[in-house]
Formats: structure tokens, sequence, C-alpha cells
């Protein structure tokens, strides 16, 4: 995914395992409209996607495709940024079955064993797999133990399909999201204040062990495809998935009465704070079907379809540790619940002309109401509740001039609710809404392929990311006025004789805000025009293959990202320096005589050059108004999450 045009990746732990993120055309993930196999995969509330909770995943998938913008209709959440769709595996043939294995820097060590049947009496198949996945990270106790599991069966004859999958992934994480100042990235870059404990004089004493992310996330899906006709399709799927778990921390010297304890007495002393070990807890469920119907005659396609989804997430907090007996433990500190309801309905259709024209026009309407009411961790009354009805026309025009070379434009609109956290932490946020204008063309060949793709991204009340974390490291948003994304996209693939493949590509953007304000020294200031956060103007990425033999095979994969502010007003102490990083992948094949079928020896090479870099951090500033009392002083800060520099991870895989 990295290596992808105009995408940046982060990850906590410095070395990709445990908690990553994605950004594309530098929208952050809750941006990117996830589905596995039609299914929507973004969190209701949050609107992100958690890929730790699903480890290893990727070796059950068969195709990954990322459409960056808005893209045509699809289930889930609108895509500001772009859409991913992914796959499960197919159905081979014949049976097979692989043990996969690695290990390498920071005690990182993955295994799995998979199986597939293949077709099985001519209508039946299924596959297992079983994965664990073990690592230290290279932020101090970033550890990461990750064990998940994937099991499918399936129907088909020659005009049904029936697809019964089950997965789930248990994720136990160290926490890592708090990051590092400037000063520590320069002098200790692994340092992680995660579970630090300190003494009187405000000294790092020892660190709490169990400071840890621990949930447990299990999807069940059943598929239904039917052909009715010999033009016309039909599907149904019904989804549901459970998760729960918790995240554990260490607190000093909290204040009794914001967990709705009452002071006690002890020795003749009132004890009105104490030192404690609290959970807040997620327990949620969402559940629902998609459906659609697919006309293909010739020159004429039409797709008519919709879905029906709700969620319900429980939120909550314990204290499950004081050193107090008074205090009654495992009671609900504070307690909330957020219900979504999500439908929609689209028709798209294309018509070829002349067999040089294809006209596409899509249309959608989708209805979201969200609730939550409660108490919130800071014991407030939580009483949320919105409706909102959204429309959202795509239309498109490809020519092709030739068998080498086609030209499209496109124009889609997109509107997208607030996240929970927008609802919570911000001032009563705004939906969002996206106009993409796209123009580009395709030129192929037996030797190369080149794409070029010119965007207009045109927004109002975009809900951009203020640099700002809250307490459990979710990044805030806030609604701005009038913003765009102007930029152009290159990518190409070049077969360089027999045992060459070069894939360059690289994406140029300019991402502002109009008009921005801010609140600063107790002033209102006019900024003019300014960056969006998280948005580098220049990602440049480059693959180049060696095939040395039909067994042997190295890739060189380079990336480069431009500097990039985490505000939205370029305030200096906001920018994230640039960097460029390089790895080098091995692979070499044998096939054994007997027993196995294939052994596939693998080597990667991660960041050789040694660069110390930083993907990611955060931006905040608080008003100082009690060091002068007649002054209103704003005070800025940063963090930052280091990358590790060089490390490796090697493996084989054992096929039968």
């Amino acid at each position: 995914m990295d290596n992808l045009p105009n995408v940046v990746t982060t990850t906590d732990t410095g070395i990709g395992v445990g908690y990553t993120g994605i950004r594309v055309r530098g929208s952050d993930a809750t941006r990117v409209n996830v589905t596995i196999n039609g299914i929507p995969y973004n969190d209701s509330e949050s609107q992100g996607t958690f890929w730790v909770d699903l480890p290893d995943f990727a070796s059950s998938v068969e195709n990954i495709q990322l459409q960056r913008g808005v893209g045509t209709s699809t289930n889930g959440a609108g895509a500001f940024g772009a859409s991913l769709s992914v796959a499960t595996e197919g159905v081979p043939t014949n049976a097979v079955a692989e043990v996969n294995a690695s290990y390498g820097s920071f005690n990182t060590s993955k295994l799995n064993i998979k199986y597939n049947s293949g077709i099985v009496k001519d209508h039946f198949s299924y596959a297992a797999r079983a994965s664990k996945i073990n690592s230290d990270g290279y932020i101090d106790r970033a550890s990461s133990k990750l064990n998940s599991y994937y099991l499918e069966g399936n129907y088909f004859n020659d005009k049904t399909a029936i697809k019964l999958l089950t997965f789930s992934g248990k994720e136990i994480t160290y926490q890592s999201w708090y990051g590092v100042d400037a000063e520590t990235v320069e002098n200790n870059p692994t340092f992680n204040p995660a579970g630090a404990i300190y003494d009187a004089n405000g000294n790092i004493v020892d660190f709490y062990k169990n400071q840890v992310d621990d949930y447990l996330q299990t999807h069940y899906q059943l598929h239904i495809n039917h052909e009715l006709t010999d033009v016309l399709k039909g599907a149904i799927a019904f989804h549901y998935t459970k998760g729960k778990g918790f995240y554990e921390q260490y607190k000093q010297d909290e204040d009794l009465s914001d967990y709705g304890f009452s002071p006690f007495t002890e020795n003749g002393n009132v004890i009105e704070n104490t030192d404690l070990v609290r959970r807040k807890w997620l327990d949620n469920d969402f559940y629902g079907a998609t459906f659609s119907l697919n006309y293909n005659n010739n020159n004429q396609k039409i797709i008519f379809g919709g879905a029906v989804n709700q969620y319900i997430g429980d939120h909550f907090g314990k204290v499950i540790w004081t050193p107090y007996e008074q205090i009654p433990l495992n009671g609900k500190f504070y307690d909330n619940t957020g219900t979504k309801n999500d439908g929609n309905i689209f028709v798209k259709a294309s018509q070829t002309f002349n067999d040089k024209w294809l006209l596409f026009a899509d249309l959608q309407y989708r209805m979201v109401t969200y609730n939550v009411a409660g108490i919130n961790d800071t014991r407030a009354a939580l009483d949320i509740q919105d409706k909102l009805n959204f429309f959202n026309p795509k239309t498109g025009l490809t020519y092709l001039f030739n068998k080498n070379n086609s030209f499209y434009v496109s124009y889609a609109r997109a509107n997208k609710e607030p996240k929970r956290a927008d609802y919570i932490d911000g001032d009563n946020p705004k939906p969002e809404q996206l106009n993409d204008f796209e123009l580009g063309w395709k030129n192929h060949n037996a030797k190369r392929v080149l794409n070029a793709t010119i965007y207009y991204m045109r927004y109002k009340d975009q809900l951009v990311l203020t640099g700002a974390l809250n307490d459990v490291g979710t990044p805030i948003a806030k609604n701005i006025g009038q913003s765009y994304r102007l930029g152009l996209e290159l990518d190409a693939s070049f077969k360089i004789g027999e045992q060459f493949v070069w894939k360059p590509n690289m994406a140029i953007s300019r991402n502002k805000n109009r008009n921005a304000y801010e609140s600063r020294d107790g002033e209102l200031v006019s900024l003019g025009e300014t960056d969006l956060s998280y948005s580098p103007n220049f990602v440049a990425s480059n693959i180049l293959v060696y095939q040395a033999t039909k067994d042997l095979e190295f890739t060189l994969l380079s990336k480069y990202v431009s500097d990039q502010y985490m505000s939205n007003t370029q305030n200096s102490l906001s920018k994230l320096k640039g960097y460029a990083i390089t790895n080098l992948n091995f692979q070499y094949k044998i096939q054994p005589k007997k027993i196995l079928k294939e052994v596939v020896f693998t080597a990667q090479l991660n960041n050789i050059f040694d660069s110390k870099f930083v993907s990611n951090g955060y931006f905040y500033s608080y008003d100082d108004t009690w060091s002068n009392l007649n002054q209103t002083t704003t005070i800025y800060g940063s963090g930052y999450y280091p990358q590790a520099g060089f490390h490796f991870l090697t493996g084989v895989k054992l096929r039968f």
C-alpha cells in the first residue's frame, strides 16, 4: 500500500506492526471507505479502519483495489480520500496447504498455517487459516501480541454461488500513541511515556506493565449470488460484526469525584485523591444486509443496489484497582451508548457508443441517523441526536482514442457525516461536502503502462484534522469553510528487457484552506490561505524488480514524502520534515521433488540506509491566562512518532 500513488502510511510502533494508518491525497483513514467483499469495514462511530484488529488478514486476501477520490457508489460511509475494496481469496482448482514463518528485528515473529480444499465434488470448497504475530516494537514497550483466524465455506453450481465465512482477530498491544517531544526525538527516540509512574518529585520510577489495548473483533458474512437470466444477476449479503475490548491505564493522584466516589476518612485523614487503575471499554455490534441487481447487455450495463446497517456501541469505564478498600471496584464511572442507522440505495448505468465513447452515471441516496445518550468519561451528560440525508450524484465520460490511448473526465459529489469524536470533542459539527473533478489519460502497450490524473477536490465545511489528539489518541477535527485539493498524479510500469520491471509514481498537489483564522494571544487573527494539515505537496515512490533467474527475484522500493504541516495554520512548530526511505526485498524459490510443492525464502531489508525520520505526529495549543492575569498567551507544542532505522524480516513458506 505504501508505494501506491499519493499514499502515505504511518505506524505508532515504528515498524508497521500494531496500530497503523494511511492517508490518500492528504485525507486520513476515516475518509478511505473500506469494504471487505462489499461489506463495510470502517467503524461506524470513529469511521476509522483498525487493521490491528485483523492481524495477517492479507494472507486471506485475493485482491485489493484502491480508487483515489470519491469513486463510484459502494456500501459504507462516503469516500473523501479513496475507496479500498478488499476481496477474500478465491477457490483454487486443487487443494493447497501452506506454512509461513518469519522472524526479524525487535523480536518480531509471524507464523501462519493455511489450507484450501480446492473444488470438492464439483460444488464445494472450504478454506482455513490461523495466524500469530508477536513483536516488541521499535518504541519502548510497544509490544504486540496478535492472533487471528479465517474460515470459509463455498457452494456453487451453474447459476448460484453461496459463500459463508467468518474471520476474527485478537490484539493486545502496549499503548504507544503518546509520542515524544522534539528534544526526545533527537536524544531518546524510542522513549515511550505510556504507563509512567512518578515519584513525589516528578521523576519516573517505573512503568505500569499492563498499560495495554485489548480488543477482540469477529466478523460473519453470508453471500448469495444467483444468475437470474443471461443478462441479469442478483446478489444479497448479510453480515454481523462483534467487537469488545478495553484499554487499561494506571493513573496517579486522581480526584475521587471524577469517578463518582465520595471522599472518606482513613486513620484520621480525609482521602480525596488516589492512585488507581481504570479500564475504558467498548462493546459493540454491527449488522445489516446489502443487495444488488446487475444487468449487463453488451454495450449497456445497469446496477441497482443498496444496503441497510445498524451499529450499537456501549462505551463505559471501570476502576479495577485502588490501594483503598473503601472504594468499590468494577462499577461503571461512565456509561453511554451510541446508535447509528445507515441506509443507502443507488443506481449505476453505463453505455458504450460506437466502440469509442463510454458514458456512465451514478446516483446514490443515503440516510444516516446517529444518537448518543448517557454519561461520558468527564461525567458530563451526553445527548446527541442527528439525522442526515445525502444525495451523491456522479457522472463521467471515457473516450477510446485508439487501442493504446484513452481519456476520461468525471465529476462526483460526496457528503459525509461527522464522527463520534467530532460531536463529543467539537462544537456542533456540520456534515461536509466534496465536489471531485478528475481528468485522466491512460496509455498502454505490451511493454509499458502510463497513467496521468489531474484532480480538483473542492470542499465545503471540510472536517480537517487540527493536529490535536483527545485522551485516547484520536485526532480531533473541526469544520473549516472553503478548501480544496488540486493535484497531478503520474504512475507507470515499464518492462525493460526480460529481467527488469520499473514502476515509478509521483504526485504533486496544492492543498489549501482558503481563508484560515486562528485565536492567538486572545485575538482572532486572519491567516489568509494556508496549507491543509497532513497534506504533503509532493509524494513519490519507485519500485524496481530484477528477475535474476526464474526462481530468484530482487525488489528495490523507495519512497519520498515532502514537508507537511500538522496544523492548518502553518505554525513552524507544526512542520513535519520530509523524509526518504529505501527497502530491499529478496525472494528465492525451490521446487522439491517430494512432499513439498514449493519452498520460498524471503527477506525484507527495511530502511537500508538507516534514515532517521518521523512519519507522523500531533500539534496542540492552549491559552495561558494564569501566569499574567492581564494577558492571554497562546502556548504551542508538538509530539512525534519516530520510525525505526534499518530493520529486517526473514521468512520461509512451505507449500504442500
